[in-house]
């Protein structure tokens, strides 16, 4: 007894099965004959010692019976199969659909992140625009200060050198410097601190806090750039400057140490005396041996670009294998 090369494994009842489509082969007498134990399925149980005792009439009809009637088992049982059949293809759409959302999520990104790069634009003219303007009088209302930021105002007065306050570290602001090495892979920028000091406003009759721009580690003292110490009353430009929040990773204020981190106006206007008014003094403000004025970055960060490319090239690339796998149904 021999089986037909076509066999596909099954289980019935947790007992391996093995399906032929041609039937069984019976040897007798040196001739071979074909058996079809029934027109459309076959099943024998695996194992040559099963096969072997076919030979027998009496299990050959036995087994005949028994594959018969599995066979109308099966023919009942077939509307199960086209119900399993749906589920698989719901599950089908369900996949398809809710892969779908992933290259309308990128493109969706895409296109708000054009949306972020325009309004950078305009907020970057705006802010170019508004910091080129001609000076105007300070004012003390503290809403029009806040309208105010960037914005180059004028005062007249005196310092007063013995309340100093120091940002740091800083680097120095030097347009030409960081022109020329835009296309360096390492810079070394100069280290040192901004040097707050209060400036009475003899118009206005109060004290404000003026950044009077940047010195070198070596010149923190204020013993070591007497020159730049100015007494004289003098007339000054520079922009409205808000308080900041600090930023993660940077250093609470050390007020007693005077060791200043962020711009927190209402703290260092506690420890001078003065209104929360801060003002960055202009480069012109600047006298030898004295701080390096107009310290005031106006750049502000537009990456927006590169997440435009990003999204957009995610939504390009799902959107093709989408494609691929649910519309032209070939393997990726």
């Amino acid at each position: 007894m021999q089986v037909s090369h076509c066999l596909i494994r099954r289980t019935f009842f947790g007992h391996p099965l093995t399906k032929a489509g041609s039937g069984l082969v019976q040897q007798t007498k040196g001739k071979k004959r074909f058996v079809w134990l029934f027109p459309c399925f076959n099943l024998i149980p695996r194992g040559d010692i099963f096969c072997r005792n076919l030979a027998s009439p009496v299990l050959y009809e036995s087994y005949s019976s028994f594959c018969f009637s599995l066979d109308v088992c099966l023919r009942f049982c077939r509307p199960r199969s086209s119900t399993t059949a749906a589920d698989t293809s719901g599950e089908d759409i369900l996949l398809k659909w809710g892969l779908f959302l992933v290259p309308l999520t990128t493109f969706c990104l895409g296109t708000w992140q054009v949306q972020r790069r325009k309004w950078k634009l305009d907020l970057i003219a705006q802010l170019a625009s508004r910091i080129t303007s001609e000076p105007i009088p300070l004012t003390l209302d503290p809403m029009e200060l806040k309208e105010l930021e960037y914005r180059p105002v004028k005062v007249r007065g005196h310092f007063d050198h013995s309340k100093e306050l120091y940002i740091l570290p800083r680097s120095l602001v030097d347009p030409e410097r960081e022109a020329r090495e835009a296309g360096r892979l390492t810079s070394h920028p100069e280290n040192g601190a901004n040097v707050i000091t209060p400036f009475y406003c003899t118009e206005l009759g109060v004290t404000i806090l003026v950044n009077r721009g940047f010195v070198p580690k070596k010149k923190l003292k204020p013993e070591t750039r007497l020159k730049g110490q100015i007494e004289d009353e003098i007339d000054l430009t520079g922009v409205v400057r808000l308080s900041e929040t600090r930023r993660p990773f940077v250093p609470e204020n050390n007020i007693e140490k005077n060791r200043w981190h962020y711009r927190d106006l209402e703290a260092m206007a506690k420890v001078t005396g003065a209104e929360p008014i801060f003002i960055d003094a202009d480069f012109r403000s600047t006298v030898p041996g004295g701080p390096i004025g107009g310290q005031t970055r106006v750049s502000l960060r537009n990456e927006h670009m590169q997440y435009i490319i990003t999204w957009y090239g995610l939504c390009a690339a799902t959107s093709f294998l989408w494609y691929r796998k649910f519309i032209q149904k070939l393997p990726l």
